[in-house]
């Protein structure tokens, strides 16, 4: 294990520690006011100075996440409202998101409110609300490194509708701030069945300021509704502006934006990041399959409060289900199909 610089073996950590908690490791918990009473959390320390909060009340996403003391994501002034409070119809997603560094949209549906001939869908879908079963934590010695892993099962699904499966594993090592999101989608049902999937990262400051850069992958992009000129703004940032409106851009990823392992990379990073109360360089680097989320989304939303980059890979676009379907869309899941998702997660300083 590499731990605070230092190549160790699994005794030489032991000898040191009366727990391994003192260095990281995972352990859940619940809250208890509010709209957040009744949420459960798994919180994830990697030893390396990455911790983050997954929420099993709401389909195995992550919430807060900071390194070093300082915050990466951005959080919604809704916190961790559990999902009894959730409001399915029209945008009252918006009441009872919580932000943080994953919100998953879908399974069924992504993006505005939409209704085609199976019925009526509300904002991006339900699987940000719905509590995952079989949860299970595990933290394991393979030889002198620490594996952990938060695992579980969310499902989707109504009578007379599709029957959607997702089986979530977030893992990594002690030591290291490497995440690894490994993710299936299964169609358990007996007719195919419409699959839209995004995975909605927010970033937030201190991670986000005037000294921030983004790299994006190579892609074809755009603007919705409006002029190619906003592109110029896609690597850039600012500080907060009131009455300032967000901008959604769509990037379709070039064949060359997939590494070896077939797999895209986007780079949010600040030369001044605020890690342990003293400014450094910090770069936050997100990759995924492509050959499954061969879009890269970009919410830009430098508001004041609403001040949140999102990093959207996807299936799909973002207007609905119905006018998915002006795009070729939405991905169609057969009776017994599935499909896999790959995302990584890498903090560097």
């Amino acid at each position: 294990m590499l731990l605070y610089g230092e190549k160790m073996t699994r005794r030489e950590v032991e000898a040191r520690v009366g727990h391994l908690g003192q260095i990281g490791g995972v352990r859940r918990m619940k809250l208890t006011e509010g709209k957040e009473a009744g949420t459960e959390l798994i919180e994830v320390r990697t030893g390396a100075g990455l911790s983050f909060d997954v929420v099993p009340s709401k389909g195995l996403d992550i919430s807060h996440a900071q390194a070093w003391g300082a915050s990466l994501s951005w959080q919604s002034p809704n916190g961790n409202a559990h999902p009894m409070h959730y409001e399915p119809e029209g945008v009252g997603w918006l009441r009872t998101a919580s932000g943080g560094l994953l919100m998953t949209c879908g399974l069924s549906h992504v993006g505005s409110p939409s209704s085609d001939d199976t019925g009526s869908y509300g904002l991006h879908g339900r699987i940000h609300h719905t509590p995952a079963k079989n949860v299970n934590v595990r933290e394991q010695w393979v030889g002198d490194e620490l594996e952990w892993e938060v695992s579980g099962v969310v499902e989707e699904t109504a009578i007379f509708g599709s029957k959607l499966r997702l089986t979530r594993s977030i893992s990594g090592r002690l030591g290291d701030n490497r995440v690894t999101i490994n993710d299936r989608v299964e169609n358990f049902g007996f007719q195919p069945a419409a699959h839209m999937m995004l995975y909605h990262f927010n970033f937030g400051f201190p991670l986000l300021g005037e000294h921030t850069e983004i790299v994006l992958p190579e892609a074809d992009s755009e603007a919705r509704g409006s002029g190619g000129a906003l592109l110029e703004k896609c690597g850039r940032w600012e500080a907060p502006d009131a009455l300032i409106e967000e901008t959604v851009y769509y990037h379709l990823l070039r064949r060359e934006a997939a590494d070896a392992e077939g797999m895209a990379e986007a780079r949010v990073s600040n030369s001044r990041f605020p890690a342990g109360g003293v400014s450094r360089p910090l770069a936050v680097t997100l990759k995924w399959s492509v050959d499954t989320l061969p879009n890269l989304v970009q919410w830009r939303m430098p508001g004041a409060g609403e001040h949140v980059l999102g990093l959207e890979p996807s299936n799909c676009r973002v207007e609905g289900r119905a006018e998915e379907q002006n795009h070729g869309g939405p991905f169609i899941l057969q009776p017994g199909s599935s499909a896999n998702y790959r995302l990584e997660l890498n903090v560097t300083s």
